[in-house]
C-alpha cells in the first residue's frame, strides 16, 4: 500500500517525523518494524497512530520518545533534532512526558511522592518548594490533589490512569506521549477517561501523540489520524474524512464496520458518477478518476447508511432483501439480510438503525443505499 496524505500537505510543525525506520535484528537477519513513516504534529493538536497489533504504531512512538534508537530517518521537536543517523538525544533530554499502558506508578509511595519523584530526579532538578508547587499543580489539574498522601496503591484504576498523566505533566513537556492508557480500564471508564483526557488536552494547548488499537477512541478524541498497517501509513487524515472516505479496503475495514462489494463499471452517468453493476442492479456511486468501463471494483458502504423500505422507492441503488437476523445492541439495532435476484440469495449486507424502527426477522424489505454514502475502491477489489 502507498502512503495517501489528505487534507494539508505535511509541513513545519511541533514534531516532525521524516522517513522513520527502525528494523530488529532476528536469527542474524534484520527485520523491518518502521519502514518510512512521515508525519507532522502541528502545535496544540491531538494525533493518534491507529493500527492492528504489529502495525509499528508503539515502535514509532517509543523512536519519538527516545526508549528506541532508529535506524534511519530523522526526528525534530520544535526545530530541534533529537534523532538522525548519526545523532539519539536520550529520553530524559527530548522535553516529552510519556503515559504507558500499565501507568508504571511506584507503588511504594504516595500519590504525591509519584508525580513529585521525576522533577527531582531529572537533569533540570528543581528546587523542592518549586518541585511541590508544580506536582500539585499537576494533580490538580487530574483531580487528583486531595488524594496527594493516599498510598498510590490505594487508587482505582482510573485514578492510576490519572495519576500517571500528572507524572508526564509535571514538568510541562512540549509533547505529551501516550501509549494505549485506557487499554487496562473498564468499558465505561474507559468512556469517561476518554473525555477527561481530550478535554485537558485542549484546556492546556498541549501537543499529543496517541497510540491505540480503538477505532473509537483515534475518531472520538483526534484532530487527525495516521492509520498504520505493515510498518507505513497507509491514510492520514481528519476522523470524519478517515471515515467517510477511506483510501482503501483495510482502512474501511480497520475503521468502524463496513460493507464491501464486488462490482463492475459499466458507464458514467452526467454527473460524473459511475453507474456499476453489484448484486445484478445497476447502481449510482461516486467514483475516483482514470476509473474505466468494464473495471472492476470494490463498492464499499457504513451499515448505518442503509435504510429499509417496505415497497421499493423510485430512487437508484434499490436492493431487494431478506432480514435474516436482527440483534438487539442497546442504542442500536444490527440486522444482516440477504440479498435476492430472482428469489435467489446473491449476497449479504449487515445495516443498522434506531431501535424502534427496525425490520424484524423474515420479512423481505427493499435496501436503499444513498449514492453519496457509497464509495468505489479500485485496490484489491473483492471477487
Amino acid at each position: 500500500m502507498t502512503t495517501q496524505t489528505t487534507d494539508a500537505q505535511h509541513g513545519g510543525g511541533l514534531l516532525v517525523v521524516e522517513n522513520l525506520q527502525k528494523h530488529y535484528e532476528l536469527d542474524g537477519a534484520e527485520v523491518p518494524v518502521v519502514k518510512g513513516v512521515d508525519f507532522t504534529i502541528e502545535p496544540g493538536t491531538f494525533y493518534s497512530l491507529l493500527g492492528p497489533s504489529g502495525c509499528g504504531k508503539t515502535t514509532t512512538l517509543r523512536c519519538v520518545a527516545g526508549l528506541e534508537t532508529s535506524n534511519g530517518g530523522s526526528i525534530r521537536l520544535d526545530g530541534d533534532v533529537l534523532s538522525t543517523g548519526d545523532r539519539h538525544v536520550p529520553p530524559n533530554k527530548r522535553d516529552v512526558g510519556m503515559v504507558f499502558q500499565n501507568y508504571a506508578i511506584w507503588p511504594h509511595m504516595t500519590v504525591f511522592q509519584n508525580a513529585v519523584f521525576p522533577l527531582q530526579v531529572s537533569g533540570g532538578r528543581l528546587p523542592k518548594a518549586q518541585a511541590r508547587k508544580r506536582a500539585m499543580e499537576a494533580l490538580e489539574l487530574v483531580q487528583l490533589d486531595h488524594l496527594a498522601e493516599r498510598p498510590a496503591t490505594a487508587l482505582s484504576g482510573g485514578q492510576q490512569q490519572r495519576l500517571a498523566l500528572a507524572r508526564a505533566l509535571a514538568h510541562r513537556p512540549r509533547l505529551l506521549l501516550l501509549d494505549e492508557p485506557l487499554s487496562n480500564l473498564d468499558a465505561k471508564l474507559r468512556d469517561t477517561m476518554r473525555t477527561e483526557l481530550r478535554s485537558l488536552q485542549r484546556s492546556l494547548g498541549i501537543s499529543a501523540l496517541y497510540v491505540t488499537h480503538d477505532q473509537s477512541e483515534a475518531l472520538s478524541m483526534s484532530d487527525r489520524v495516521a492509520v498504520m498497517n505493515g510498518g507505513r501509513i497507509v491514510q492520514e487524515a481528519s476522523p470524519r474524512e478517515l471515515y467517510d472516505r477511506p483510501a482503501d479496503r483495510f482502512v474501511a475495514d480497520f475503521v468502524g464496520r463496513v460493507n464491501m462489494i464486488p462490482a463492475v463499471v459499466r458507464d458514467r452517468d452526467e454527473h460524473g458518477d459511475a453507474v456499476v453493476e453489484a448484486f445484478g442492479t445497476r447502481m449510482v456511486t461516486p467514483c475516483p478518476g482514470g476509473v474505466v468501463r468494464g473495471e472492476e471494483v470494490t463498492i464499499t458502504f457504513r451499515p448505518e447508511s442503509i435504510r429499509w423500505h417496505e415497497t421499493a422507492p423510485e430512487r437508484p441503488n434499490v436492493l431487494p432483501a431478506r432480514v435474516v437476523r436482527v440483534e438487539f445492541l442497546g442504542e442500536i439495532v444490527e440486522y444482516e439480510a440477504e440479498v435476492l435476484q430472482g428469489g435467489t440469495t446473491v449476497g449479504r449486507l449487515t445495516a443498522r438503525g434506531a431501535p424502534m424502527a427496525s425490520p424484524r426477522e423474515g420479512a423481505e424489505v427493499f435496501l436503499e443505499l444513498a449514492p453519496h454514502a457509497c464509495r468505489v475502491l479500485v485496490d484489491d477489489p473483492v471477487g
